[in-house]
């Protein structure tokens, strides 16, 4: 036995700081794991968050007499679970992340399908919640993560079953999604699929099915009577919001205003009359990029979407490197759900896109949101750090 192998040296050496104890091994590990071009605009856009939430709720609780600081301090430790959530994923060893993405998706899977029982909780027109007892979880979005690994997994393996089987595990939940119905949620699982298909190098025969069984399933809910009267005439009122700014388009219409009233630098933070006057439904999750536009202006909401820009253009460089196509597969595809979620939710802002009720990714309040977006920078940490070893 060496000097350096008997346990009694080795205590001494770690009792004189020459050798480091479990705990700051442990440490050392995390600050290894941390990518701090990827976690700094994350960190940015969640803090962000929480200001303009707490700007759009502040009006609406001091009105009812409630404490105006009530969704600041839900925020903030809806981000510090989310912070604790990345730091577990960006932790495991080689092959971890992979071992429990099975796991992981059927219990999304049997979350999302607990939400059609009693169980569910319906808000603003789908039941899309879980509530039992006081707790209250929106399983579509942790569904988001999950489905992404589970992609990675089927599509990484070089057989021919592997895109009917990848097909088939993103039907299951973008079936349950649909019955909700989330038409959103479920918009943003396609085109996460879709691309998550391009990057494994897949015949265009079945990206031309995955498009005609969308396009299908689109053209059913539509005939079949399957989406909701309000989603209806959202869809109806896409075109021109503003033939009916009292009724179906009323929020697009406020959101245009809102987002355009704060000129180049904005009325400044709480001091928005539109936020301030509460005329922007959901303002404080959906349509959180209008308290940008008026409080922080034009240069407010670019900065935010340049932070998005960051975020992305360092997970595409951490898909770039990935020393395995799993890392490669679930960085892409996190890539894929976090830019089209941005597109989406802007889009909605400023007229691009229908109005189909999804948050800005790290920025919009809900505890399942931020959570699922701060676990996905976690799986990217892990890629990462894969890669660099």
């Amino acid at each position: 036995m060496t000097a350096t192998q008997d346990p009694q040296v080795l205590r001494r050496l770690r009792a004189n700081g020459a050798l480091p104890g479990p705990r700051r091994r442990r440490l050392l590990r995390l600050v290894k794991a941390v990518d701090w071009l990827l976690l700094l605009p994350a960190l940015a856009l969640s803090l962000a968050g929480v200001l303009l939430v707490w700007s759009a709720t502040r009006p609406r609780m001091a009105a009812a007499g409630d404490d105006p600081q009530t969704y600041l301090v839900r925020q903030f430790v809806n981000v510090l679970i989310g912070l604790a959530v990345m730091a577990v994923a960006a932790l495991p060893g080689r092959g971890a992340l992979r071992i429990w993405a099975l796991p992981a998706y059927l219990v999304s899977v049997l979350c999302l399908a607990a939400v059609l029982t009693p169980l569910g909780r319906t808000a603003n027109g789908a039941q899309s919640w879980l509530s039992i007892g006081g707790f209250e979880l929106q399983p579509s979005e942790p569904a988001k993560v999950t489905l992404v690994l589970m992609l990675a997994v089927l599509l990484a393996e070089r057989s021919r079953r592997r895109v009917p089987l990848a097909l088939a595990a993103a039907g299951l939940p973008l079936g349950l999604i649909m019955l909700q119905p989330d038409l959103g949620t479920a918009m943003i699982m396609v085109v996460t699929t879709g691309g998550m298909l391009v990057v494994a190098g897949v015949r265009w025969r079945w990206l031309a099915l995955l498009a005609g069984a969308g396009a299908g399933a689109a053209v059913a809910a539509w005939f079949l009577g399957l989406l909701r009267p309000h989603q209806v005439q959202r869809l109806l009122t896409f075109a021109d919001p503003m033939a009916d700014p009292q009724g179906a388009g009323y929020n697009a219409a406020q959101a245009l205003v809102t987002v355009g009233s704060g000129g180049l630098f904005g009325r400044g933070l709480f001091q928005g009359d539109q936020t301030g006057g509460r005329f922007v439904p959901e303002q404080h999750t959906d349509f959180i990029f209008t308290v940008a536009g008026e409080e922080l202006g034009f240069a407010g909401a670019a900065l935010l979407l340049v932070l998005l820009w960051l975020v992305l253009h360092r997970a595409l460089a951490i898909a770039a490197v990935a020393a395995t196509p799993y890392g490669r597969l679930a960085a892409a595809g996190i890539v894929c759900w976090l830019a089209a979620q941005t597109f989406i939710n802007v889009g909605m802002v400023v007229g691009l896109t229908p109005i189909v009720g999804v948050p800005l990714p790290f920025v919009s309040y809900g505890g399942s949101s931020i959570v699922a977006c701060l676990a996905a920078v976690g799986v990217l940490m892990s890629v990462r750090r894969q890669a660099s070893r």
